[in-house]
């Protein structure tokens, strides 16, 4: 096949997916986060993309009975549960198709969202199949998103969880870094490598400071996830996979139960 072709085809399945984010615990938690309904918002990375088990009904939003919201209803028997999150979500789809089970009883809302926003599917396949420069290029373009049009993107949909939940605690959670550097590891370059990781936080740092301005919580899977990046001998990440290439980029079940889930647990 020629490269062209390829290019195309593996942009377009990409996309189509939403790589991990574009499309339509040991610790015990407070008993106030248990004793009322729990709502889990978000995209892929609160769906479970990447860790399986998907339950039939979701359909294209993938959500998995070992992703880390349903790990934590099991957990904790909250005394509602509504697992809204949905594969390729936005910031805007979150607003406007995931708030519906929120109300005056819900006491614990987990979120994650604007990846998607920030065209990160778009990211890894420019990085995935072209140059370190035309890599760098697109994360730049990346970041320039998130500087000057996510926070207002993000403060929209957390108006919008705080009024139809005014009593709920509200944990944002970020993205992993996706690269252990410095070892001996097939795929990327080491700049790729190196610039996907200071996108990471790059996001992060954007996504706790307008939580931080919503007095919500921001949990960092960064440091659950340390040891545990593509490259180092012990992933809780695919890397790319060409048998299911939607699950690229997305934690397993082990990086939800062992990544996600204690952040979640020690917010809530």
């Amino acid at each position: 096949m020629r490269r062209s072709r390829l290019t195309g085809l593996v942009t377009s399945l990409l996309l189509a997916a939403g790589l991990g984010l574009t499309g339509a615990a040991s610790a015990q938690a407070s008993p106030t986060a248990a004793a009322g309904g729990y709502v889990a918002l978000g995209d892929s990375y609160s769906s479970g993309v990447g860790a399986d088990s998907y339950i039939s009904t979701s359909g294209s939003c993938k959500r998995s009975t070992k992703a880390y919201p349903y790990l934590w209803n099991a957990a904790h028997s909250p005394s509602s549960f509504a697992f809204n999150a949905c594969s390729g979500a936005t910031t805007d789809d979150v607003r406007a198709n995931q708030l519906g089970s929120l109300g005056s009883s819900t006491s614990l809302v987990s979120v994650t969202a604007g990846g998607n926003d920030a065209g990160f599917a778009d990211v890894m396949t420019t990085c995935v199949l072209q140059s370190d420069s035309a890599c760098l290029s697109r994360i730049d373009t990346a970041k320039a998103y998130v500087a000057n049009t996510l926070p207002g993107k993000l403060d929209t949909l957390y108006n919008a969880i705080r009024a139809k939940a005014p009593s709920a605690r509200v944990v944002v959670i970020g993205y992993p870094r996706f690269y252990q550097l410095g070892q001996s590891c097939l795929g990327l370059s080491e700049t790729k490598r190196a610039a996907i990781n200071g996108a990471a936080d790059y996001i992060d740092t954007a996504i706790k400071a307008r939580a931080t301005a919503h007095n919500f919580v921001f949990g960092d899977v960064r440091t659950t996830f340390t040891g545990h990046e593509i490259c180092s001998g012990s992933s809780w990440l695919h890397s790319v996979d060409w048998l299911d290439i939607g699950e690229s980029y997305h934690p397993t079940a082990a990086g939800h139960s062992g990544g996600y889930l204690p952040v979640l647990t020690n917010n809530a």
